[in-house]
């Protein structure tokens, strides 16, 4: 997503207290009642990932059920994908020569199972890419979408028709993958928990959200405290009253679903994130979420339901650690920067089976690894079945 000093979703702009788009979504309003009606029915109160699912899933009127542009220059933050074909044509490279070398793989056909897949762009550059370089082999390569959302299928059938039924896909995860599982900033996208140490009490908060005076407010909860989050007694004196984090057990539940599904092969994530260590530093005291519109970012994270994009930075630890409980072993665990240049590296070992390096291509890798832009605050987490011996 778009470019804030390469610590957040990439965008162009400012810190701003507030926002108002110049062409307010007529839908605001009814989802702001929605919401309302739920926390009436909830009893005054809901936590702030149920007001976050809504936000930007409720049907016909959440964020990302609105229009397939919110991506790229046009839109409220940029990602990998939109820089250019150059992101999917690195995976599928990487896909071909190393993944596709491993030797449960190495025969057959070859499992390509992305969520969180937008409008199918992503899915389109990699396809390209693995069609152009396979020539008659390319049916080996199977593209499956795991989509819930009608709304978000039609815009990627719309792009990936010409693909025939070398694309297919379903709502939910397949029972056995031999192959691989790729997202790109899904797990950013999955509803958080937001917690606030309460330091007289030595205890976290869940932060709920209240409708109060035609506006939402945060609320407290009475939620028991994570029992992971146990703190060193040192720690917990002085670590500051409000201090804020985020918890997303629905990202790290997917990651497992995921890693249950895999029979061969591994699962890929590009994202923006840290490890539980570095969420209790001072730069993190007030959480990691926040509020996206027009490439710039706001901390007022209540206002605009369905204008926004609402997200956090993702728990690397976390997830990989459910990934190790399910038997994966980590093959890389290290910033997108890193990742991209080991397959260059392979390819510059493997001249002609990569496209020309034209200046277009230059500049999308410098965008994709400099820490000004992608190659820092992105991270790569790469987990399969078995060791993993092979180039890249």
């Amino acid at each position: 997503m778009p470019n804030r000093g390469a610590s957040h979703r990439a965008f162009v702009g400012c810190i701003e207290p507030r926002m108002n788009p110049s062409t307010p979504n007529p839908s605001t309003g009814e989802l702001t009642e929605r919401i309302a009606a739920t926390i009436s029915a909830a009893g005054g109160v809901i936590p702030f990932s149920r007001y976050m699912a809504m936000a930007l899933y409720e049907p016909g009127l959440g964020y990302y059920e609105r229009s397939p542009r919110t991506v790229g220059r046009d839109g409220d933050f940029a990602t990998s994908v939109s820089v250019g074909t150059l992101f999917g044509e690195l995976l599928a490279y990487w896909i071909r020569e190393a993944v596709g070398a491993l030797p449960g793989l190495a025969s057959g056909p070859i499992d390509l199972v992305e969520a969180g897949a937008h409008d199918g762009r992503w899915a389109e550059d990699i396809m390209d890419a693995l069609e152009l370089a396979e020539g008659d082999e390319q049916r080996r390569f199977r593209y499956r979408i795991v989509e819930p959302s009608a709304l978000r299928r039609s815009w990627q059938l719309e792009r990936l028709a010409r693909f025939g039924d070398r694309v297919s896909w379903s709502d939910t995860m397949p029972d056995e993958i031999r192959g691989v599982i790729l997202s790109n900033e899904l797990l950013d996208a999955f509803p958080v928990e937001r917690w606030r140490w309460n330091a007289s009490g030595r205890c976290w908060v869940e932060q709920g959200v209240a409708w109060c005076g035609g506006r939402f407010e945060w609320a407290p909860m009475t939620t028991p405290s994570p029992p992971e989050w146990i703190l060193p007694g040192a720690l917990e004196e002085v670590l500051p009253d409000g201090f804020v984090r985020e918890r997303s057990p629905a990202a790290v539940a997917w990651w497992g679903a995921a890693s249950a599904a895999l029979r061969e092969g591994c699962l890929i994530a590009f994202d923006y994130g840290l490890e539980t260590e570095e969420f209790l530093t001072p730069a993190r005291a007030s959480g990691t979420l926040r509020a996206y519109h027009r490439h710039r970012v706001s901390d007022d994270l209540l206002s605009m339901p369905g204008e926004l994009d609402l997200t956090a930075h993702v728990d690397f630890s976390a997830v990989a650690e459910e990934g190790l409980r399910h038997g994966l072993s980590t093959w890389h665990r290290e910033r997108q920067s890193r990742f991209l240049m080991r397959i260059l590296e392979a390819i510059q070992r493997t001249p002609g089976r990569f496209p020309e390096w034209t200046p277009s291509r230059v500049r999308a890798f410098q965008t994709l690894t400099h820490p000004e832009h992608f190659g820092r605050g992105f991270r790569v987490l790469v987990q399969g079945r078995g060791p993993f011996s092979c180039g890249s």
